[in-house]
C-alpha cells in the first residue's frame, strides 16, 4: 500500500493517462494515414488544440501571451517538428516499433537537461544511451531488411524519423521544465498549437485531398485525444522531474504493440522484441535512480 502511494504521485498518474491517450492517438493516425496524407492529421491535431486551449485560457481568465514568449515559441517550433516527424514515421512503420523508438526520448531528455538546465550527467546516462542506441539499430536494420531475411520493410526512413522525433521531443520536455516557473500548462499547450497550426498548412496545400466519411471522425478524434494527452503530460512535467515522468511513458509502448496487433493485424518480430527490450532497458537504467540502503543504526 505504501509503495502504491509513493509511486502513483499526481504527476505519475497524469503521465499514465497521457501515455494511454498517446497510444490511442498513434493508432488513429496509423488508420487515417492509410487513406490520407500525413499532413491532414497534423493540421487536425494543431487546429483543434488551438481552439480548445484558447477556450480554456479564456475560461480561466489567463493571458495568451505568457511570461516568456520567446521560449514558448521555441518550444512550439521544436514540438511541431517532432510531431511532423512522428506522424510520418507512424505512416511508414508498424505502430509498436515506431512507439518504442520514440520512447528513447528520456535518454535525450537527461542529456539535454544536463546541457541546458545544469542537471548532472552521470555514467548511467552514457551506458544507457549506448544500450538504447543498439536497440534502435536492431529495429532500424530489421526495417531495412538486412537481418529480416524476407524482404520485410523496405526503408529506414520510418525509424530515422521516429528517432529524430524522439530527440526533438526531449528538447520540448526540457523547455517545458524551464517554463514551469513562469507559465501554466494550458498556456504552454496553446503556444504549441499557435505555432503548429500555420506551420501545418503547407502540408495540406502540397496534398489537397478532402477527407470523406469516417475520416472526418478520426481526424477530430486525433485532435481531441492528443490535446487531452498533451495537457496531462504538460501538467505532469510541472509536478515532477522530467526524467521521472519520462519513465512512466513506457506504458505507451505496451499499449502501442497491443493496439497494433488487435486493430491492425501487425505481427511482432523477434528483432523488434530484442530491440524494444534494449531500448526500454537502457532508458530505465538512465532514468530510475539508485537509492542506496540506509546503514543500520548502531543502538549499542
Amino acid at each position: 500500500m505504501m509503495m502504491n502511494r509513493v509511486m502513483l504521485t499526481p504527476g505519475v498518474r497524469d503521465m499514465l493517462l497521457a501515455s494511454a491517450l498517446f497510444a490511442v492517438m498513434a493508432l488513429l493516425v496509423k488508420l487515417v494515414t492509410a487513406t490520407l496524407p500525413a499532413g491532414h492529421p497534423i493540421f487536425a491535431r494543431s487546429i483543434i488544440g488551438l481552439v480548445v486551449s484558447y477556450a480554456l485560457i479564456r475560461h480561466q481568465g489567463l493571458s495568451v501571451f505568457g511570461k516568456r514568449p520567446w521560449l514558448l515559441t521555441l518550444r512550439g517550433a521544436i514540438g511541431f517538428t517532432a510531431l511532423l516527424m512522428n506522424f510520418h514515421a507512424l505512416s511508414l512503420m508498424p505502430l509498436g516499433e515506431a512507439a518504442v523508438i520514440f520512447q528513447t526520448h528520456p535518454i535525450w531528455t537527461a542529456i539535454l537537461a544536463a546541457i541546458f538546465l545544469g542537471e548532472r550527467l552521470t555514467w548511467r546516462v552514457l551506458v544507457g544511451s549506448l544500450v538504447a542506441l543498439g536497440g534502435v539499430a536492431l529495429i532500424s536494420f530489421h526495417r531495412a531488411g538486412p537481418i529480416a531475411g524476407d524482404g520485410e520493410g523496405a526503408s529506414m526512413l520510418g525509424p530515422l524519423l521516429a528517432f529524430g522525433a524522439a530527440i526533438l521531443s526531449a528538447g520540448a520536455y526540457v523547455s517545458v521544465r524551464a517554463l514551469r516557473r513562469t507559465d501554466t500548462p494550458i498556456v504552454i499547450v496553446f503556444w504549441f498549437a499557435l505555432i503548429a497550426t500555420p506551420a501545418s498548412i503547407p502540408g495540406l496545400i502540397a496534398a489537397p485531398v478532402i477527407p470523406a466519411g469516417t475520416e472526418w471522425v478520426i481526424l477530430i478524434a486525433i485532435g481531441l485525444t492528443v490535446q487531452a494527452a498533451q495537457m496531462l503530460m504538460t501538467r505532469a512535467l510541472h509536478r515532477e522531474a522530467a526524467s521521472k515522468i519520462a519513465v512512466t511513458g513506457y506504458v505507451q509502448v505496451i499499449f502501442a504493440f497491443a493496439l497494433g496487433v488487435v486493430f491492425l493485424g501487425e505481427s511482432i518480430n523477434v528483432w523488434a522484441i530484442v530491440g524494444s527490450v534494449a531500448i526500454i532497458g537502457g532508458a530505465l537504467f538512465v532514468t530510475i535512480p539508485t537509492t542506496p540502503k540506509a546503514a543500520p543504526k548502531d543502538n549499542a
